[in-house]
């Protein structure tokens, strides 16, 4: 008889072998490499989204640092432009304020022509004008600012039959715009001969009469010549009237 000797283990082992085999040789469907296609094609769908960002931020910073170079060009520009205006402001500034100096200077003026006049128009009748003329101003106050005594002063001179005569001279005078009211005052009075005229001769033992011999001293007003309009006309001082009102026509002086 024969007797069977069947390795089980054995063709247990090739059996499984030979399965891993098959399912290790079994063929790849088109179906199973979706995934792979997908992923290659989101790696490059990626890769060139940066490309294209890298190459666009490329561009934007070129186009960026040329319109900073332009900027620049036009920030030195105005500069330039902004020093030249500064300069010029410099200019008119300057001669804005030559300008309101000398204007200043003209409105300061003091003309003789019509002070003499306002004098004239005050003196009593029983006041005899013989001289005015300008004088230094006395030392100046160090309690009054300097320039309160930069118009200078004058002294009137003359005649009078009386004191009190030489005494409404001088309230007649207070009264004058072109003089410091609270500044006028007597300097001298003093009884003297009368003069006698060119020619006339008196009697033997006839004296002659006795007469007030006065001088007046006053500082000259500071009130500017623009607010002296209607005083300056009155006074027949046209010309200075007429520059003064141009002057506030150019608005150089106020109204």
């Amino acid at each position: 008889m024969y007797g069977l000797d069947v390795n089980f283990l054995k063709e247990r082992s090739a059996s499984q072998k030979n399965t891993s085999d098959k399912r290790r040789k079994a063929p790849v469907t088109p179906g199973d490499l979706t995934p792979l296609y997908i992923g290659g094609a989101i790696a490059a769908f990626t890769l060139a989204l940066v490309g294209t960002g890298w190459w666009f931020l490329q561009a934007k910073n070129g186009e960026l640092e040329q319109n900073i170079a332009q900027l620049e060009q036009e920030n030195q520009k105005l500069e330039a432009e902004i020093g030249n205006i500064n300069k010029i402001r410099a200019e008119i500034t300057q001669v804005k304020s030559e300008t309101q100096a000398l204007v200043t200077v003209f409105d300061q003026i003091r003309p003789w022509s019509a002070m003499l006049q306002d004098v004239r128009d005050r003196i009593p009748a029983t006041v005899q004008l013989d001289a005015v003329k300008q004088i230094a101003p006395p030392a100046p106050d160090p309690s009054v600012p300097a320039q309160a005594n930069n118009a200078g002063a004058i002294e009137i001179a003359g005649f009078a039959r009386t004191f009190n005569d030489v005494n409404d001279f001088l309230v007649s005078l207070q009264q004058s715009r072109f003089l410091k009211s609270n500044e006028i005052r007597i300097g001298s009075a003093e009884l003297v001969d009368a003069p006698l005229a060119p020619g006339v001769n008196l009697a033997p033992g006839v004296k002659p009469p006795q007469v007030v011999k006065y001088t007046i001293q006053s500082n000259v007003s500071e009130v500017p010549a623009s607010e002296l309009m209607r005083e300056l006309e009155q006074k027949g001082t046209v010309g200075l009237v007429t520059r003064i009102r141009s002057l506030q026509q150019t608005g150089a002086l106020p109204r």
